[in-house]
C-alpha cells in the first residue's frame, strides 16, 4: 500500500476523512493517499499489490474491501465498473480533474488513459429533463495490448 511521504498530503487525507464525518484511521488514510496519488483508477488488486509504507504492515484482502467501501459510501472515493467488469477506484476530487477531456479505456487490459481532446457539448435535452453528468469514453485495444504494438512497422 502507497503511503504518501509529505505529512502535509497525510494531513490533507485526514482532513477530508474527518469532514466527511468518518472517524480518521490509519488504513483510510494510506488509501485515500493511494487513490489520490494514483495516476488512474485503481482496481482492489492493485491496490493490494501496492508496497507498504516504511513501518507499515499491508493492509489485508478484506480490510482494503471495506476502508474502499466507506470510502465510497461518504463521497471520497468513487467507484466504477471497466469494460471487464471490474471495480476501480479513483479520488472523489478526480472527477473534477477528468472533465474537460475523454478517456480510452482498454477492453483487453481494462487500463483507463487520458486523451488530449474535449469532449463534444453535451446533447439538448427535452423539456423536462435534467442533465446531471456526462463522461465520454472511447473504448478499444491499447499499445500495448494492440496486436501491432508487438509487430514491427510496415514499410
Amino acid at each position: 500500500m502507497v503511503r504518501a511521504s509529505a505529512t502535509a498530503e497525510e494531513s490533507l487525507s485526514s482532513e477530508l476523512i474527518r469532514a466527511a464525518g468518518v472517524k480518521v484511521t490509519r488504513g483510510r488514510v494510506r488509501v485515500l493517499d493511494a487513490l489520490r496519488a494514483a495516476r488512474q483508477p485503481l482496481s482492489h488488486a492493485e491496490m493490494e499489490a501496492l508496497p507498504a509504507g516504511a513501518g507499515d504492515a499491508a493492509i489485508d484482502r478484506v480490510t482494503l474491501y471495506r476502508v474502499l467501501d466507506s470510502l465510497v459510501a461518504c463521497g471520497l472515493a468513487l467507484k466504477a465498473v471497466d469494460t471487464r467488469g471490474v471495480f476501480r477506484f479513483s479520488a472523489a476530487g478526480a472527477q473534477r480533474r477528468h472533465a474537460d477531456h475523454i478517456h480510452f479505456r482498454c477492453t483487453d487490459c481494462g487500463g483507463v488513459f487520458c486523451l488530449k481532446a474535449e469532449p463534444p457539448p453535451p446533447p439538448k435535452l427535452p423539456r423536462g429533463f435534467r442533465l446531471n453528468e456526462v463522461a465520454y469514453d472511447v473504448r478499444g485495444l491499447c499499445a500495448g495490448c494492440s496486436p501491432h504494438a508487438a509487430s514491427p512497422a510496415r514499410a
